[in-house]
Order: structure tokens, then C-alpha cells, then sequence
């Protein structure tokens, strides 16, 4: 009943808006006075109302600035980060510098030449001292602007040192996972074909390869039994001998795995988080990115580190951070506090859900904290196998092809 009241309430402004510029038209055609005459008084009135509205212009901007700075993000929490603030803030004092300058002169160029019958604009088409001044001093100034840019670009884009953390974050509608390198700070292979229930990231070892290689035969035996002894449509046959040629292009691309040089079970000892991920104080973390459908974005605002999560690739970033968790509550004096990964692309309906809290520690904590999660080969569990004749089971969900990990790797 509210809502309908306020609507009418409005409609009726409207309307008698409406009626008061039409009796306004009115009362003119009748003293004779045309729509486009204005008389010097009002132009002068027009004049000195936007000086005022300029000292109202720059109040507002310079009010908003205090009351709502200090709702920016926090002091940054990784080194390259500092870079990245020293720019932006580079970028606001240049832009607000601008600001004031160009609308100054806006300002007092709309008071100081009002409108007065006798004054007459001066036909000025061009100045060659003009053009080379508005011309030469913004290139200047972007060039500075994107040497500088180009400079802190490199400065946190350079390669990874050697002895990195290798964390790689992995991300699929709607939510994230990260896996740690093992002992040897090299993770395992891993491809999307080897996805399962209990392989939610597609990691590569021996046990997980004779477990694909043996429900995709098992698949190709049955859809090869289907195609010869069922009656279907045409339609349907079409359908499943396109599906059959797609199971054996499969196996030959999982086989490959195979005959490639190479440790299959150097995934054996990487460890699968979800929800949160640690990472110490201090040590330069080196982030390998994957996407199992669609262009996601690891966007840890606090360390000013993001990159796009690509499928068929893989993306990297690096970053040390310098605050743990606890020294930034402290910093901020809000208890509640965590950092935080989100996806920075709008990826699908629940977009909003994927986020994973990230825990600074100091690196004793970090150690006991990652002592305590399983590996992949201890958490990794073979299938029983399906019953010969049973219909091949239809490729895992999102959600039922993580949780087996995640239920035995958050604590």
C-alpha cells in the first residue's frame, strides 16, 4: 500500500510540474514576451548561480574524499603491492589536479563572459600556439603516466624466484580449490581428462590413470554394444557413434600421458584445499592458474594481485606478502577480518559464491598447518569398477566431483 501511495504521489508531481511550465508558457505569450528572449538580468543571475554551484561542486568532491577515504581498501599487504598503490595514487593526484584546473576555468569562463547585448563572440577559428600547447602538454603528461605504468607492470610480473611456494588455484562454476607442491615444490601433471568424483582436479598419478583408462574402455565397450544391438533412430545412432569416436579420441589423448616423459606420480604427494588456503609471511608465492569451463579471475584485492583463470592454459602470478592475518586485524582493530580470493569475472548465476579465505601465517604456523593436510595419494580413492552391461555414469556435477576432497582435507 506504501509503495502504490508514493507512485501516486509522484505521478501527481509530475502532472503539476507539467501544468505550472505550461501556465509559465502561457503568462509569456500573453505579455508578448517570446521564449527566447532573456533579458540581462537573468543571464548575470545564471552567471553568479553557477559560480555558486562550483564552490557547492568542489565542497561536495572535497567532503566526499574525507568522509569516505578511509573506506578504501587497507594498506597493502604484499610488496609489489605498495608499488601498485604508489601508481594509483600517482594516478588520483595527476586526475584531481586536472579536475581542479579545467573546471576553474569553466567556471570563471562562464561567469566572466555572460551574455550582454553589447557583446559580441569573437570568430577565433585557429591558433597554431594554441593547438601545439593543448597538443604537446597531455602527451607528456600519459607518456610519463604509462612509462611509470609500464615500469611497476615489470617490476611485478618478473619471473618467480627459484624457490617460490607453488600453489596453484584451480576454478570451475561456482568455487575454488588450491593445491600445494609436495616436498619436492613441484606439482603433479594434471588434465581435465582424468576429472572423476574423486579427482576433482584431474591430477595425474598411476593409480588415477589405470582408473580412467579403464572406465573410458569400459565405456567404449558398452556404447560399441549399444550401437550394435540396440534398434535406435537415426537420429540416436548419429548421436552415439559421434559420442563413441569422442570416447576414443579421449583414451588416446589419456594414454599420451603415458608415453610422455616423465615422474605420473609426482602428483602423489600434493595436498588439495578448499573454502581457505595459507600461505607464510615473508616467502614469495608462486601462483599456477587453471579453469576447468569458463575465464574466471583470481582477484586477491588485499595483496593487489589478480589474474585471469584461462581453460586449455595456464596463468601465473607471484607475490610475497608482508602482513599476516593477525597483524592486519590488528591494523584495522576488526577482529572478523580475513583476506579474501573472489572470481573477478561475472562467470554464471552464482558468480557472488565463489570466494576462498586466505590465511597469512607466520611460516612456523604455515608448516604445522600444511603438515596437517592429506596428500592426494593418501585422500585419492580408486572406484569400483561398473558392472559389465551397466550404462556408463553420466559425468560428475560441480559440486559432487569436489566434495570427496573436501571432505577429507578441511578441518
Amino acid at each position: 500500500m506504501g509503495s502504490l501511495i508514493v507512485i501516486v504521489v509522484l505521478v501527481l508531481a509530475v502532472i503539476a510540474i507539467a501544468q505550472l511550465t505550461r501556465l509559465y508558457e502561457l503568462s509569456n505569450a500573453l505579455r508578448g514576451k517570446r521564449e527566447e528572449d532573456i533579458s540581462l538580468a537573468n543571464n548575470k543571475m545564471n552567471a553568479w548561480l553557477w559560480v555558486m554551484f562550483g564552490i557547492f561542486f568542489y565542497g561536495m568532491f572535497i567532503w566526499l574524499v574525507c568522509a569516505y577515504g578511509d573506506k578504501m581498501l587497507p594498506v597493502s599487504a604484499s610488496k609489489h603491492g605498495v608499488e601498485v598503490d604508489d601508481l594509483l595514487n600517482f594516478n588520483f593526484i595527476l586526475i584531481t589536479l586536472i579536475f581542479f584546473i579545467t573546471h576553474t576555468v569553466l567556471f570563471y569562463f562562464t561567469f566572466k563572459y555572460y551574455g550582454r547585448q553589447d557583446r559580441k563572440a569573437l570568430f577565433y577559428p585557429h591558433n597554431n600556439k594554441l593547438e601545439f600547447i593543448w597538443t604537446i602538454i597531455p602527451t607528456c603528461v600519459l607518456a610519463v603516466v604509462i612509462i611509470y605504468g609500464l615500469k611497476t607492470w615489470n617490476d611485478i610480473t618478473d619471473d618467480a624466484p627459484k624457490d617460490s611456494i607453488v600453489i596453484e588455484l584451480y576454478s570451475r562454476q561456482f568455487d575454488w580449490a588450491a593445491r600445494y607442491a609436495g616436498e619436492d615444490n613441484e606439482l603433479g601433471k594434471a588434465s581435465f581428462n582424468f576429472l572423476s568424483n574423486t579427482n576433482a582436479l584431474g591430477i595425474i598419478t598411476e593409480a588415477s590413470y589405470t582408473q580412467k583408462v579403464a572406465e573410458v574402455e569400459a565405456e567404449i565397450k558398452a556404447t560399441e554394444e549399444k550401437i550394435k544391438n540396440e534398434v535406435m533412430s537415426d537420429v540416436n545412432e548419429e548421436a552415439a557413434i559421434v559420442h563413441l569416436r569422442r570416447l576414443k579420441a579421449q583414451l588416446l589423448r589419456i594414454k599420451s600421458f603415458k608415453s610422455e616423459k616423465g615422474d605420473l606420480n609426482l602428483g602423489l604427494d600434493d595436498k588439495v584445499v578448499k573454502a581457505e588456503f595459507h600461505i607464510p609471511v615473508g616467502k614469495d608465492i608462486k601462483f599456477l592458474m587453471r579453469s576447468q569451463d569458463v575465464i574466471h579471475s583470481a582477484f586477491m584485492p588485499h595483496f593487489r594481485a589478480q589474474m585471469n583463470t584461462v581453460p586449455g592454459m595456464s596463468t601465473t602470478f607471484h607475490f610475497t606478502p608482508t602482513i599476516t592475518t593477525d597483524s592486519m586485524r590488528t591494523i584495522l582493530g576488526d577482529p572478523g577480518f580475513n583476506y579474501i580470493l573472489l572470481c573477478n569475472k561475472i562467470c554464471g548465476a552464482a558468480h557472488y559464491n565463489m570466494q576462498m579465505t586466505i590465511v597469512v601465517d607466520s611460516e612456523a604456523d604455515y608448516k604445522k598447518w600444511l603438515a596437517g593436510q592429506k596428500t592426494f595419494g593418501e585422500s585419492f580413492t580408486v572406484e569400483a569398477p561398473k558392472e559389465e552391461g551397466a550404462t556408463p555414469a553420466a559425468a560428475p556435477s560441480t559440486q559432487d566431483s569436489t566434495n570427496a576432497i573436501a571432505a577429507t582435507n578441511i578441518k
